[in-house]
């Protein structure tokens, strides 16, 4: 009886499930939130480890950066993912609540104009991207004489993501977009925007069709052309497209950094997978995806015919 009762004791201490289960670096439940725009990325690495750490489960929650800056603000996530990081004055106020934030960047990431099919004008000087942006060409027809596109139209995921955000702080926009400004809800909303309008012009990030090995990416690739942009100010007869090394020398014009930000105060399952996708594994998931991993040496390698 004293060893029925001994063994019936050992299994009620047994873990039931991830749940249960102390969080390490390893191991735990946790929730993270990542902007929109970085999701076929953050996928992927969560898919892997997880794979490898069998008691670790994160569940991830996609939002729009504005959104997801105040859901990390008000302490309702741990970890996030997105092009924002917090400024000075946003750290010292969270170090009086004895909070710190760690910020490391992951990747390079580029905000791609992708346009319809039947767009013939795929090569755009920076200052006609400028133009466009502010409202000083709204036709088509400013740009070429001879297109017969009609209105540019200006698509966008959401009014608070981080893609427009991006544009508005560099361009110096209003926060109250003008008439070609249009807003959806996702990335891919804003490719099937652009694949049935002629004169559209779509901002995505490019981690969505950067992956021509995943059939999502390589399938929304499909269905538009990317643009490919000169640099500013300087030889304007040389265009460069969002790819892996235009995005690392930035020659391409529209390049950002992919940011985790950690308040965690322990060394937990989200600092664990913060460091994750840092080491050596996370980049190689980042370099495949098509994007330019942060903390690994890059070598370019130039192709000529």
């Amino acid at each position: 009886m004293l060893i029925v009762a001994f063994v019936a004791a050992l299994s009620s201490c047994k873990p039931k499930g991830t749940a249960n289960l102390m969080e390490t670096p390893t191991s735990g439940n946790i929730r993270i939130a990542a902007d929109e725009s970085f999701q076929p990325i953050i996928d992927a690495e969560i898919d892997t480890f997880t794979a490898l750490y069998n008691y670790a489960q994160i569940t991830p929650v996609y939002m729009p950066e504005n959104e997801l800056v105040a859901f990390f603000l008000n302490d309702s996530v741990k970890t996030i993912v997105s092009s924002w990081a917090p400024t000075e004055e946003q750290r010292k106020v969270l170090l009086d609540v004895q909070t710190v934030v760690r910020t490391t960047v992951v990747a390079y990431d580029a905000l791609a104009l992708v346009l319809n099919r039947k767009n013939s004008d795929s090569l755009l000087t920076y200052k006609t991207v400028e133009k466009i942006f502010k409202g000083e060409i709204t036709d088509w027809k400013q740009i070429n004489p001879k297109s017969k596109l009609g209105p540019v139209i200006l698509v966008f995921d959401n009014i608070r993501s981080g893609n427009i955000s991006y544009f508005k702080e560099k361009f110096d926009l209003p926060d109250s977009l003008g008439p070609n400004f249009y807003a959806v809800n996702t990335n891919p909303e804003v490719i099937d925007y652009v694949s049935g309008s002629p004169g559209a012009i779509g901002i995505v990030s490019v981690n969505w069709i950067s992956d021509e090995d995943d059939p999502n990416s390589f399938g929304l690739l499909n269905k538009i052309k990317v643009a490919a942009v000169s640099q500013p100010y300087l030889d304007e007869s040389t265009f460069y497209l969002p790819v892996q090394g235009s995005i690392y020398d930035k020659t391409y014009p529209f390049v950002r950094e992919v940011k985790m930000n950690s308040r965690e105060s322990f060394s937990g399952l989200g600092s664990g997978f913060v460091s994750f996708v840092a080491g050596e594994k996370g980049q190689r998931i980042i370099l495949k995806s098509g994007l330019v991993p942060a903390t690994m040496p890059i070598r370019i390698i130039q192709v000529k015919n």
